[in-house]
């Protein structure tokens, strides 16, 4: 029935090739389904098995890199150790290790990744606050100059503050204290150099504002003389005496030989003023809140 009466002569001479091929391809494709399947053999199938490594094994050719100074390569073994037996006692010690390997070898974001991990899993350790202190390094060493945007600084700020807060008696926390003192001033002088430009611009109201943030978030920071001197200045360009008056006092209680404060007495005499504080002002208020003024 296939091939009915009143077809060509071609078209049957044809056929019958094509279904020679179609009867013969199953057998050539169980012939080749046959020659991939391993079990089909004669031989047994031997799947590969790749020796178990013991985790202190890991561990010490960890430590061993980093005696020889292979730093990436400690932090890989230690993020093999970390896969392979994860939760272990050997995992927590691999891992902070890790960090430090990384740290070592300047690969700050793999720093941070691995030290914060270690502080999400092991909060209470006793390397805690070591885990903590290099994830606040790793960013402080990515602080850009003060033209560029402080994200990695803020970030050092509050890291470098988690270890000061939560480990108080720990052997980093007085470097931290230092260095929280040094990102101040970097994010404080930010803030100085954008007011700044304002001022020359005249934007006073701007300028004000930046100055503003200083006074009231960076009067530890060795920019706030400046700032309560520009503060006095850009308030006299407005008009608006008792402000300016009221810096200038601030900035007298508080750095009476400073030069910032004699250069704005003599802006404050040459306009027929003196200094004189407004303790309603917000700037006395801002320097009493931290005990200043």
């Amino acid at each position: 029935m296939l091939f009915q009466t009143g077809r060509s002569v071609r078209g049957s001479r044809f056929a019958a090739p094509l279904l020679a091929i179609v009867l013969a391809w199953p057998l050539a494709a169980c012939d080749t389904v046959s020659s991939l399947n391993p079990f089909s053999k004669d031989e047994p199938y031997k799947p590969e098995i790749v020796p178990t490594v013991a985790a202190e094994l890991l561990y010490n050719q960890g430590l061993a890199l980093i005696e020889s100074r292979d730093f990436e390569g400690a932090s890989k073994k230690f993020s093999d150790l970390d896969r392979q037996y994860p939760f272990s006692s050997w995992s927590k010690r691999a891992l902070i290790m890790q960090t430090y390997a990384n740290y070592t070898s300047r690969n700050y974001d793999e720093t941070i990744s691995s030290g914060k991990r270690y502080l999400g899993l092991y909060p209470a350790s006793e390397d805690a606050a070591y885990a903590a202190y290099m994830v606040a390094n790793a960013y402080y060493n990515q602080i850009p100059d003060i033209s560029r945007d402080q994200e990695r600084s803020e970030k050092a700020l509050v890291a470098m503050r988690e270890v000061v807060e939560r480990w108080p008696k720990s052997d980093y926390a007085a470097d931290a204290k230092f260095k929280l003192q040094v990102i101040r001033d970097q994010l404080a002088g930010r803030e100085m150099e954008v007011a700044r430009y304002y001022l020359n611009k005249r934007n006073y109201t701007a300028a004000i504002n930046r100055f503003r943030v200083v006074v009231a978030n960076f009067q530890t920071t060795n920019q706030i003389e400046e700032a309560l001197a520009r503060l006095t200045e850009a308030y006299l360009a407005l008009g608006i005496v008792n402000e300016a008056q009221t810096a200038a006092a601030v900035l007298g209680h508080n750095f009476p030989d400073g030069q910032w404060y004699k250069d704005t007495y003599k802006l404050l005499q040459s306009r027929g003023m003196e200094p004189r504080e407004n303790t309603d002002s917000w700037i006395s208020k801002a320097f009493k809140s931290v005990g200043l003024g």
